[in-house]
Order: structure tokens, then C-alpha cells, then sequence
């Protein structure tokens, strides 16, 4: 696929604090290009800067390969937001939103009345149109915010945490949403705290941290960096605290973790100690209940490259 956003070295600051710091990547025409990161890794700043709504303090933004000058309405045209602060008029109808926004970007008369009808059928609001957004849920709320941002058909949709506190029947609604863009040809920005949603949806993920970016790839591809470790989920009879020096003794082991009754084991692969892990755990409590090789996540991958959570 050909690169339709090239982001080169940009950088932002504010006061002594940088908030993006020598961050590159490319996102390709027709892909649904995932930025995951804990908070204050810059994600938003990232995504404010690529809107067009900060200037980076240095670096550059080229869409199909021309500069992106600050506010350019060519560039804005071809640009859709969906901000993480729902940006509706409560007192309008899911109607008259659509088409105060479809109007700001120059649609008219019966186009405009097209696109606002089709938007309406994307968030699945046609049986709502005519009443006040105040009285909407908040997935209502949010699927209504992505369709104003798609009534003038943008080539790039920039979706910063689209789904933040809404029910899991509009959180699919939503992904689902998405991934048609893409197939239809839209080319998607999206961050999340979700995990699960970046696994779901994510073409390729770049992960981020202190405003620079740590690694980036398929989901596969950057769980397959974790191949140098082995993992084994060891179910406890019991949740009392596991005694985790007497694993820690084991050759190859490198970490455990205990939630509950569930014992986590890392080890490094290669290294055949599963008999040892097992007669050291029934040593020390007795009795165990089940045991199961872990298959590397994404989550891993990001707690191994940041040290932290996503929701830290």
C-alpha cells in the first residue's frame, strides 16, 4: 500500500515538558493504523499536530507527499476528527447536527441532504433523527460524533478514544463501523486504552512512550518479539500469597505473578523446566489444580517495552 501520511521527527513541547519527542511513522492509504500508549505517552499531542490543530515545534507532516501547512484547507477537506470529547450541540436535533457540520465543509441542497441521510444510517440513528442529542445515551452520543465527522467522505479519519465510556453493544457497533471504512477505502488514525479494540481492528499498532515511539508492527509481529520467553498459567488450590522464591530457584524462570489463585510463570524459552516448576508449586502448597501454556498477548508486549499499563 502507498503512504498517505508521512510523519517526519516532529516534536512539542510545552514549557519544559516535551510532550512528543522526535516521533516518526508512516500511515499507509487504505489501513486502519492503531497509536496505543499509556497516558501521557503524547498520543493525543501526536494526533492534535497531525489535525492540524498544534503546530509541531519542529519536523514535518506530509499528506501524499506534500507539506501540510497549518489549518491548509485542501488538507482539511480530505481530513475527518473524531475528537475524545464529544463535540455536539445538545439542544439540536442528530439532524441538524449533521448538517450544521456537513454545511461547515461546503456541502449543499441535495448532496448535503445524501450525506446527512447516509450518516444518519451509519451511527444508526434514522428512527432518532429528529430529536435533541441531550436526550441520547453516550454510545448514541459517540456514534453520532463519528458520523459528523464522515458526512464530507474524508480520505483520512483521525478517531482519538472513540469508545471511552460507552456500553459494549455501541463499543461494537463502533468497531465494526471502522473496519468498513477501511474496506471501503477510508484510512483510519485510532488510538484507544482498549487493548482488545487495538488487537481487533489494528492493521498495524505503533506503540508509544514519553512522546517517542517504542516499537511498531502487526499484532503478530510484535507478539512474536516476545519469542524469546515461554509462559505457563498454574491455577492454585487457593488465593492465599504464593511463596514466589521457591520458583525463583528454578532454572530459567525469570517472573512470577500471582493474581488470585492464578500463578503466571515466565521463563526463558528453550529452557525445558516445566516438571521442575510444577514438583517446586506442589512442594510449596500441596496441590494444584491445572496447567496451561500462556500464548503471548499484546499486553505483554506493551508492559515488556513501557514497564507500565495502559491505564497507569
Amino acid at each position: 500500500m502507498n503512504a498517505l501520511l508521512h510523519v517526519e521527527r516532529i516534536r512539542k513541547s510545552f514549557g519544559a515538558t516535551a510532550a512528543v519527542a522526535d516521533l516518526s511513522f508512516e500511515v499507509r492509504e487504505g489501513e486502519i493504523f492503531c497509536l496505543l500508549g499509556p497516558n501521557g505517552a503524547g498520543k493525543s499531542t501526536s494526533i492534535a499536530m497531525i489535525a492540524s490543530v498544534l503546530p509541531p515545534d519542529s519536523g514535518a507532516i506530509r499528506f501524499r507527499g506534500r507539506p501540510v501547512a497549518r489549518r491548509s484547507p485542501a488538507y482539511l477537506r480530505q481530513l475527518g476528527v473524531v475528537p475524545q470529547d464529544i463535540a455536539l450541540y445538545g439542544i439540536l436535533s442528530a439532524r441538524d447536527n449533521l448538517d450544521f457540520f456537513a454545511s461547515l465543509y461546503g456541502l449543499k441542497d441535495g448532496e448535503k441532504r445524501r450525506r446527512v441521510d447516509e450518516a444518519l444510517g451509519f451511527a444508526g440513528l434514522e428512527d432518532r433523527a429528529g430529536d435533541k442529542v441531550e436526550t441520547f445515551s453516550g454510545g448514541m452520543k459517540r456514534r453520532l460524533n463519528i458520523a459528523c465527522a464522515l458526512c464530507h467522505h474524508p480520505s483520512l479519519l483521525i478517531m482519538d478514544e472513540p469508545t471511552v465510556g460507552i456500553d459494549p453493544q455501541s463499543r461494537n457497533h463502533i468497531l465494526e463501523s471502522v473496519r468498513a471504512l477501511r474496506d471501503a477505502g477510508t484510512t483510519v488514525i485510532y488510538t484507544s486504552h482498549y487493548m482488545e479494540e487495538v488487537e481487533a481492528i489494528g492493521d498495524r499498532i505503533l506503540i508509544m512512550d514519553h512522546g517517542t515511539r517504542v516499537a511498531e508492527g502487526t499484532s503478530e509481529a510484535l507478539k512474536e518479539s516476545l519469542g524469546d520467553v515461554r509462559r505457563c498459567r498454574i491455577e492454585l488450590d487457593g488465593s492465599e500469597p504464593f511463596p514466589a522464591e521457591s520458583l525463583y530457584r528454578v532454572a530459567g524462570v525469570t517472573s512470577v505473578s500471582q493474581d488470585g489463585a492464578l500463578l503466571e510463570v515466565e521463563s526463558v524459552r528453550g529452557v525445558e523446566n516445566l516438571d521442575a516448576i510444577i514438583r517446586a508449586v506442589t512442594a510449596a502448597r500441596g496441590k494444584l489444580l491445572g496447567v496451561t501454556n500462556v500464548e503471548p498477548s499484546l499486553e505483554q508486549v506493551f508492559l515488556r517495552l513501557t514497564g507500565r499499563s495502559l491505564r497507569d
